[in-house]
């Protein structure tokens, strides 16, 4: 078997998808098409059921996938370590994360980096919620993984790992916590608690907006530094808060409902750092993270999704 039929097959049987599996591989979705029916003809039988709906493994596909992918993920770190040594990738990498879901990414993709980059030590620390730039500018941070976007002149960022939906959460004493999901022009009815700190405009416009798609204003709540502040705030009725789904998962309290937008745009993800300041450690701790993220946003959890 050649190396490119079992990347191929290995990202088809995680995708599922020949369009995603082609841009994961860089390549057109006919020579995927190629590569899959090349192994297919070597092995000797079909190993992916295809419609004009769906893609899946057939059970010989799903046995070739099991037997492969360990050695496969063994032959990947064994290349990993022997260039991280070449390149002597062996210091300390400052990663700060945004919340709780960044958070899990960040932690999981050190766990990772501790097999394939023995050398490399990654320290993660939270990234203030009222300052989102001014670790990473000062050094004390060398990559961020947070919330998008990011429109810094002096900082530099890749694509979009992750996203997730929004909610609004607001006290249950609220007439809105009766509903079963809201639509951005609902904020027009609800003060929103915004963020103190000194933020750019188009990031605060894009996490707190002033006014709804149809153009209504939006009320201004307090303003807070910490989630546990705002959520505090909300469940005491001062001003409702536009989150992030897994809010829903890592903080559950009495007194507050979460409730789904059906229009609002999902939070996007990714690292950034300080432009030029590229690193072999750095790198690594892109791929760690890339691969991370795209095993939660499989897992089954509601908030995730494939960016």
């Amino acid at each position: 078997m050649e190396r490119d039929e079992i990347e191929c097959f290995l990202l088809l049987a995680d995708e599922l998808h020949f369009g995603r599996t082609a841009d994961r591989m860089r390549l057109s979705r006919a020579r995927v098409s190629q590569l899959v029916q090349r192994l297919e003809r070597r092995v000797g039988a079909p190993l992916f059921v295809r419609t004009s709906r769906r893609v899946a493994l057939t059970s010989l596909g799903r046995q070739l996938r099991a037997d492969l992918e360990p050695h496969h993920r063994a032959m990947e770190a064994a290349l990993t370590r022997a260039v991280a040594t070449a390149r002597g990738i062996d210091t300390v990498l400052h990663v700060g994360f945004s919340n709780p879901l960044t958070g899990e990414i960040a932690l999981r993709a050190a766990e990772a980096l501790r097999v394939s980059h023995p050398g490399l030590a990654v320290e993660i620390c939270e990234v203030p919620m009222s300052d989102p730039f001014g670790q990473l500018r000062s050094g004390a941070f060398d990559v961020q993984l947070q919330e998008y976007p990011v429109r810094e002149d002096d900082l530099s960022g890749g694509p979009a790992l992750i996203a997730e939906a929004r909610v609004l959460a607001v006290s249950s004493a609220h007439p809105l916590a009766a509903r079963e999901s809201v639509s951005m022009e609902d904020l027009a009815g609800v003060p929103l608690l915004t963020i103190e700190g000194e933020l750019p405009d188009y990031w605060l416009e894009h996490h707190v907006p002033t006014h709804t798609p149809g153009g209504r204003p939006i009320g201004r709540g307090p303003a807070v530094t910490q989630m546990q502040e705002a959520l505090t705030l909300v469940a005491g009725g001062r001003g409702a808060l536009l989150t992030a789904a897994h809010t829903t998962t890592y903080y559950t309290r009495p007194g507050i409902v979460y409730l789904p937008f059906v229009d609002a745009e999902p939070v996007g993800y990714g690292l950034v750092w300080r432009s030029g300041d590229g690193t072999g450690a750095l790198e690594a701790f892109a791929g760690a993270t890339r691969e991370v993220a795209g095993k939660v946003a499989q897992a089954d959890r509601q908030p995730a999704l494939p960016a």
